[in-house]
């Protein structure tokens, strides 16, 4: 008994000694979440406040280089309005006589709107007058600029618009150009050079590392003299081609653009280790500007709250352990008193209440299993007469396909009577024989058509079994043989007798059958061309399930709206007019399936209409 109080002893204390290292690794947990909660949401609300300093600040930016680009880009439009521009053009050959007047008057015009120059070629791609003559660039006199794309658009009717460094000179600039026009016919080009160095006096209102690149990824300019004229993404051989013909960016060799780790921004806002960048485009320019945002402060910022955050929740963890426990020793004492004085009185009481509460829940018992043996008894009773009463309606809705069907045998029957009577009476008995034979065949396909009605109205009780699908499937077609006949309807059968079996009632899956086949042709009544296909087959089955067969009747009617499809086996809702049915048809067929151990599903049919799949399984089920 000693040994035995002491190994359970030994186990209580292995216990708590758990229980306390479970609270421990818990308070570290949550300690430990609190602290992460606190850095992710110090860093947060520092990265927005950042992000919304740095847009304004890149809104000031794209206001200010939007006022320094385009304050000269009307120039070039106005230029053909000036008599001695028009002059020039339409000459022959321009020559320093008759280009004076043309290079005075773009000189005065460069020195009003402030540009670095304001030149005119024509429509060859050769300077013919210039407000600058003091430097080779550009707009140098005689030079010829046709390989330069904003030439180029000019000429074709555009206005040109793009960065460039002058070919001698070697100044940047942004290029703006724009036809000019005698008539219907471009005779020249008028462009203005627009100097970018007023950008280079904005950096230090951004406040932070930054960079302006042109359409081709290149940056054309920046706060830091090494990021110039570096691609943002690595140029392909056709790009540096492309730069070579244009001379773009003239004799610069475009590096590679690269921070810290050497690592590229792919996109207009990213995370970069410590560093966010911000991108904008600046509307009309093709232009973009990107800004890297120092993220140690707001870190280091983050870690501080975070630390906040952990000793709030250590000491709020700490102060609840103490209440908890001194709660938990006060319930103790009292407990521990209640159950002493409690525990005889209730020990006697609980044995006699158990006792009688077992002897009643024993007679309760009894007498629920007798009641839901006899309500399963009327229930089966029931619906084998409901089953047998939905088979009579059918039998009732196709009873004019089946008398027609039976009609024409017999006329024939009654006319080859008729002379085989005359061919006894004149002694011919080679016709007579002839038409008894016809007799015969014709009896017998009357008996084809009477034997499917008679398995089909039988009454009887489901007896499961291997049941052949495409026989049923054949059986429920031909009871609709008239119809189908009559609508004209096409029929796609995939299953053959002999191919496919399924562990069920025949009689009943034939029932079944034939109920959504009526149903097909009903919503199939307006269809232009109808057609039914009906399809099987046996599903793979997954580990611990049952192989099942599959039967799907598949219709291109009307189909179902999805208020119809929530109340379809409900009984009494039906979608045919008043008086065209209960209701109660698929209602009794889903029971059917449902009692072979299956289902029936529903879905849209591709290309409209109704899909119903049958779902029963294809063998007995295993007895474990």
């Amino acid at each position: 008994m000693t040994g035995a109080s002491d190994v359970k002893f030994a186990l209580g204390a292995g216990g708590r000694m758990l229980h306390r290292l479970a609270v421990a690794l818990a308070v570290v947990l949550l300690v430990g979440a609190c602290a992460w909660l606190g850095y992710v949401d110090g860093e947060r609300r520092g990265v927005d406040q950042l992000r919304i300093d740095a847009n304004h600040r890149l809104d000031l930016f794209a206001s200010t280089v939007d006022g320094i680009v385009t304050h000269s880009e009307h120039v070039p439009a106005t230029i053909q309005l000036h008599p001695a521009i028009l002059s020039l053009l339409r000459g022959r050959r321009a020559t320093t006589a008759n280009s004076t007047p043309a290079n005075e008057y773009l000189r005065r015009l460069n020195a009003h709107v402030g540009s670095l120059a304001v030149f005119t070629l024509n429509d060859r791609g050769v300077v013919v007058a210039s407000s600058n003559t003091e430097y080779a660039d550009d707009s140098l006199i005689g030079n010829d600029v046709s390989f330069r794309p904003y030439f180029l658009e000019a000429l074709s009717g555009r206005v040109g618009r793009h960065f460039a460094i002058g070919v001698a000179g070697g100044s940047a600039g942004y290029f703006v150009s724009h036809p000019i026009r005698d008539g219907a016919r471009v005779v020249g080009v008028a462009v203005v050079k627009i100097s970018l160095k007023p950008i280079e006096q904005t950096w230090d209102m951004v406040g932070a590392p930054a960079l302006l690149a042109d359409a081709n990824n290149v940056v054309i300019d920046a706060s830091r003299a090494d990021w110039r004229y570096t691609a943002l993404v690595p140029l392909t051989v056709e790009q540096r081609v492309d730069h070579q013909l244009t001379r773009l960016y003239n004799e610069v060799n475009i590096g590679e653009f690269s921070m810290a780790k050497g690592i590229i921004p792919q996109s207009e806002e990213q995370r970069i280790g410590d560093v966010l960048v911000l991108g904008r485009p600046l509307d009309g320019l093709n232009w973009r500007v990107m800004l890297f945002l120092d993220l140690k402060d707001i870190s280091r910022e983050a870690r501080v709250e975070a630390a906040m955050a952990a000793v709030a929740a250590a000491f709020l963890m700490l102060l609840l352990l103490v209440l908890v426990q001194a709660r938990r020793i006060q319930r103790q004492r009292g407990e521990a008193r209640r159950v002493l004085e409690r525990a005889n009185a209730e020990l006697e009481m609980n044995v006699r209440t158990r006792t009688r509460a077992l002897t009643e829940a024993n007679a309760q018992l009894t007498r629920e299993v007798h009641e839901r043996e006899q309500a399963e008894q009327l229930l089966y009773a029931a619906q084998n007469e409901l089953v047998q009463t939905a088979k009579m309606a059918v039998l009732g809705q196709l009873a004019t396909g089946i008398t027609h069907e039976l009609t024409q045998p017999l006329g024939a029957i009654r006319t080859l009577s008729g002379n085989a009577e005359e061919f006894l009476r004149r002694g011919q008995m080679e016709p007579l024989t002839g038409n008894l034979q016809i007799m015969s065949r014709l009896a017998d396909q009357m008996g084809r058509i009477i034997e499917p009605l008679k398995t089909f109205a039988r009454k009887s009780d489901p007896v499961r079994g291997p049941a052949d699908v495409g026989h049923a499937i054949r059986d429920g077609l031909f009871l609709y043989g008239q119809r189908l006949r009559t609508m004209q309807v096409r029929v796609v059968n995939d299953c053959e007798p002999g191919s496919l079996f399924a562990w069920c009632d025949a009689n009943r899956l034939e029932q079944v059958l034939v109920n959504l086949i009526g149903n097909a042709l009903d919503a199939m009544a307006a269809t232009h061309s109808p057609c039914l296909e009906l399809a099987a087959g046996i599903s793979e089955s997954e580990e611990g399930e049952q192989r099942c067969t599959w039967i799907e009747v598949r219709d291109n009617g009307s189909g179902l709206s999805s208020n119809a499809r929530a109340q379809l086996f409900e009984p009494f809702f039906t979608t045919k007019p008043p008086g065209a049915g209960l209701g109660l048809g698929l209602v009794i067929s889903r029971d059917i399936i449902r009692g072979f151990g299956g289902d029936i599903l529903v879905s849209d049919r591709p290309g409209g209409g109704t899909c119903f799949r049958l779902q029963v399984p294809s063998s007995a089920p295993s007895v474990s």
